[in-house]
């Protein structure tokens, strides 16, 4: 039985993340799929880039704002997959899905709370609408469902839960919906492989965070329930540089 390796990253700026040897981190890990989140420029200034990915086929979807947001998919030649429209609501960019025969892939950059807590409620109403539409397709496949959560679902997510409580990414509200989420029947896929598993995929570039692991977990893999037990792996590649996130992977049974 094959196996589909498909990894996850937030590169915070793909022209930004090239620079600091994403060629080479292709070239070496050879995914079969790629879900990229924030990559940060428009489609004017992609195709003035000209980027070049051998041996991928590539997808976009840019945010409507220029330098903001924005997602993207890799997906390695001869893989014959179908790209489903754009949501007509995501105007950042945010969701992109791909028919992969017998899943859909979700890749899904959350919006962030922000400061003071600015953007929460707006978060909270598109994942709520996102959720929605994840069932409606549901009905049809399993859902492989990846991306920056942009939350830390429970206390051994993240370094230091108690300074944290209230704070973008883990205040109540963000985490009910993350509950929420699960308790639709979708399975984190690392937490279930590795229930006691401290690591991280996200650090502040402050104060040398990342040099001391503290971090967060806020990447994620998650699943439709029937088909949990077709991951085989499940892990973050945490030595990974070039953003302040950490790449995510599962390897799953086509």
């Amino acid at each position: 039985m094959s196996e589909l390796k498909i990894l996850c990253w937030n590169v915070n700026g793909i022209r930004a993340v090239i620079r600091k040897g994403f060629l080479d981190f292709l070239k070496k890990q050879k995914p079969d799929i790629l879900c990229i989140q924030e990559i940060k420029i428009s489609d004017t200034a992609r195709h003035e880039q000209q980027f070049d990915f051998p041996g991928y086929q590539e997808f976009w979807n840019s945010a409507q704002r220029p330098g903001y947001s924005g997602t993207a998919i890799l997906v390695k030649d001869g893989i014959k997959v179908n790209y489903l429209d754009s949501l007509s609501w995501d105007d950042e960019g945010r969701v992109q899905i791909l028919d992969v025969g017998k899943y859909y892939l979700v890749n899904i950059y959350f919006p962030n709370a922000n400061h003071e807590l600015s953007r929460l409620d707006f978060k909270i109403k598109f994942s709520d609408k996102l959720l929605l539409h994840l069932k409606k397709l549901e009905k049809k496949k399993p859902l492989i469902i990846t991306g920056d959560y942009n939350v830390a679902h429970n206390e051994i997510d993240l370094a230091r839960p108690k300074p944290n409580v209230g704070n973008p990414g883990f205040t109540a509200e963000e985490r009910a919906w993350m509950n929420k989420f699960l308790g639709k029947g979708f399975k984190d896929t690392f937490r279930e492989l590795h229930p006691n598993k401290i690591q991280y995929s996200w650090w502040s570039y402050r104060a040398n965070a990342r040099v001391n692991n503290v971090g967060w977990r806020i990447d994620y893999f998650c699943v439709s329930n029937k088909i949990l037990k077709k991951i085989r792996r499940a892990y973050i590649l945490d030595k990974i540089l070039g953003s302040d996130h950490a790449p995510v992977g599962i390897e799953i049974d086509e």
